[in-house]
């Protein structure tokens, strides 16, 4: 039987220039949209923040040597809490030193539609699985040599960039009992095709294009699209 992927904004609706990507707006815009939820970016403020943003530097400033309250970004907190009812997160960690604030807000704020931790970083994987082996956690990959590790990693998701994303390996990740995303896909044959081959997620910088593109009557009609 065919399983209908989770839909998911790429930094909430990062297509949408009006909107900071990464920002309360733009995660609304995306379940506006028809999003089944949203995929962020976690980094670490020098006072143990844990901030909202996807480069390391923001206005001019270093996330890691200023403090919360000065880079004025959402944190994983307000997240959590706000959509702990409606959304499904993608909750990327995009540096170490994470592991024990995000397990702990976790424990706190549960999503009730479902989440991932994610990373690039194997050793933040393992750190993280260390916390609490209850985490669901994935492994990002943009290289094959990246891709090389999810066999020996404690994750259950595999989230590959969509140029690595082939039909035989995500057959292959299916069949070890693992969960597939495959990011960022912004054109809707592609869309089709993933969906097709059965993959648990799709990320898309367009959540509305994608959800005009997959989502069902019923959903487009919730979506009002």
């Amino acid at each position: 039987m065919h399983i209908h992927p989770l839909l998911l904004g790429h930094r909430g609706a990062r297509a949408e220039k009006s909107i900071p990507e990464n920002t309360l707006a733009s995660f609304d815009l995306a379940l506006a949209q028809g999003c089944d939820g949203f995929e962020f970016d976690v980094r670490l403020a020098e006072d143990g923040q844990a901030v909202i943003c996807h480069d390391a530097e923001i206005r001019g400033l270093k996330i890691a040597e200023t403090s919360g309250e000065k880079l004025a970004l959402p944190v994983l907190r307000e997240v959590l809490t706000r959509y702990q009812e409606t959304a499904f997160f993608d909750i990327e960690l995009k540096v170490a030193g994470l592991e024990t604030i995000t397990a702990e807000l976790l424990r706190k704020f549960r999503p009730a539609r479902g989440f991932v931790v994610s990373s690039f970083l194997p050793e933040v994987l393992r750190s993280m699985h260390g916390f609490d082996a209850t985490i669901p956690l994935g492994l990002i990959c943009e290289t094959r040599a990246q891709l090389e590790h999810w066999p020996q990693l404690p994750v259950e998701y595999v989230i590959p960039h969509h140029a690595l994303a082939r039909q035989s390996l995500i057959s292959e990740i299916k069949g070890a009992g693992k969960k597939v995303f495959v990011w960022t896909v912004n054109l809707p044959a592609d869309m089709k095709r993933f969906s097709k081959w059965g993959v648990d997620g799709i990320i898309s910088d367009d959540p509305k294009l994608l959800a005009n593109t997959l989502a069902s009557p019923s959903r487009k009609q919730i979506a009002g699209t």
